[in-house]
């Protein structure tokens, strides 16, 4: 997501030349290939010109501070108007209501129903909500179908009336269901089109009209690039939404969604979702997205991440562990699973300042940690809690059983050897409760 971008920045940033000051002669190359950048991202022309505007506007005769070059005093007024061209701040869905009705729209192929369940998994896991999943898509073959199996996976209930061509009733009844069983939010997920028409556009407003809902969120997939933007500028002249999500972020996108819509549409992007697991669904912040394209990392986001998996027992009793130096191949492998359930390993390295530009062309597979997964379950529990007991034979059986050579396993303990030592050393100096504290949750 962004590269493209990103790269084009950076080069647009060494053109400009100069000191003391930023004048139109020393920014004019400058913002001309910035212009270019954010075109080639498919960003709107009409956004793009009065972002360049803006930025030379905000840029011209400022003093640069000492130690400060014109270039790096750049990255921050355009870092600036990023964060403001994308919202400024984040918004967070509206959750009033009881029960709080939610509305999801958008066209056939944008990732609706996925999100739908996303949704709900994100409210019934991290905000204590009790969801309930309405299935108003009456025309897609197996649309049903797939919302019952996505509520299965987040074990959250479905309101479905099959065999009904009425989604206005089954979205009113399926509110008055949800309140006499005690459901506090209700996810509707309505039918899409290959493309938009006023058949579909008089359903979805119909539906509004009778549910009056809470939160009306329009669902667009971000790979459109500019046929999003206009795409959410019509639903939003007809459904006035509260919110936009931008859905398959992981892929082939330049990022021009994400940078035209607050402009054109003046509705907040609230979500942003990549790949298919239930738990890649992230709030959207501007500031933290401006802080990727010109890669600068999201170390905020990464924490945040961090917390969700981290527990305060588990934690004490690691410390505890880390001091005696008994840290063993058990807490290893745990480790290694909660960094797992963070998401995408490269992207969660991307997050990392400097680190997005010098992985952008590796090639890391999620399975990464597969292989000294297979190492460590082909040990013996005496082995796991007692690595210092190996030795060839021991070794050997580990590799043949392990799918991998004896050189691996040997360079696994090793490191592991090394770790521990270094987890003992940051325990003794107090540093691994600092870094607990840094990673507990506020």
């Amino acid at each position: 997501m962004f590269e493209n971008l990103s790269d084009r920045l950076e080069r647009s940033f060494k053109l400009l030349k100069g000191e003391g000051r930023i004048t139109e002669i020393n920014i004019a190359e400058t913002l001309k290939d910035v212009r270019r950048a954010l075109l080639d991202a498919d960003v709107n022309f009409k956004i793009a010109k009065q972002f360049t505007d803006t930025v030379k506007e905000q840029a011209l005769g400022q003093n640069v501070l000492t130690a400060v070059k014109p270039s790096q005093m750049m990255v921050k007024i355009v870092h600036d108007e990023l964060a403001s061209l994308m919202g400024g701040t984040n918004e967070d869905i509206n959750l009033r209501g009881n029960p709080c009705v939610i509305l999801v729209s958008g066209l056939q192929g944008s990732g609706k129903t996925t999100f739908s369940g996303k949704l709900a998994s994100m409210l019934k896991n991290k905000r204590g909500r009790n969801p309930i999943l309405v299935a108003c898509d009456v025309y897609r073959p197996a649309a049903i179908e797939q919302l019952k199996v996505i509520a299965g996976q987040i074990e959250v209930p479905v309101y479905t009336e099959e065999g009904s061509m009425e989604p206005v009733r089954i979205a009113r009844r399926a509110i008055s269901d949800a309140r006499n069983r005690g459901f506090d939010t209700v996810i509707i997920d309505t039918a899409g089109r290959l493309a938009i028409d006023e058949e579909m556009m008089k359903e979805i407003a119909a539906i509004k009209e009778a549910v009056t809902p809470h939160e009306t969120l329009f669902v667009v997939d971000a790979m459109t690039g500019q046929d999003a933007v206009n795409t959410a500028k019509e639903f939003n002249d007809r459904l006035d939404f509260d919110g936009v999500v931008l859905t398959k972020m992981d892929g082939d996108t330049r990022g021009g969604a994400a940078l035209s819509i607050k402009g054109v549409v003046n509705k907040p992007v609230k979500f942003i979702g990549s790949g298919e697991k239930m738990d890649a669904l992230d709030l959207f912040h501007p500031g933290r997205m401006a802080d990727r394209i010109l890669g600068m990392g999201d170390i905020v986001s990464l924490v945040e991440k961090a917390q969700e998996q981290y527990d305060d027992d588990e934690a004490a009793r690691l410390q505890k562990k880390i001091a005696r130096n008994q840290f063993d191949f058990n807490d290893f492998i745990a480790q290694i699973r909660q960094i797992k359930k963070m998401g995408n390993v490269k992207d969660l390295m991307s997050m990392i300042p400097g680190v997005g530009k010098a992985i952008k062309n590796m090639d890391i597979d999620d399975d990464a940690f597969k292989g000294i997964e297979a190492i460590i379950l082909s040990m013996t529990p005496a082995e796991r809690t007692n690595p210092s007991i190996m030795n060839g034979t021991r070794r050997k059986r580990i590799a043949e059983g392990s799918g991998t050579s004896i050189q691996e396993v040997n360079r696994l303990l090793k490191q592991f050897d090394e770790t521990r030592r270094m987890m003992k050393m940051m325990s003794s100096k107090k540093g691994g409760a600092n870094l607990a504290n840094m990673m507990r949750p506020n």
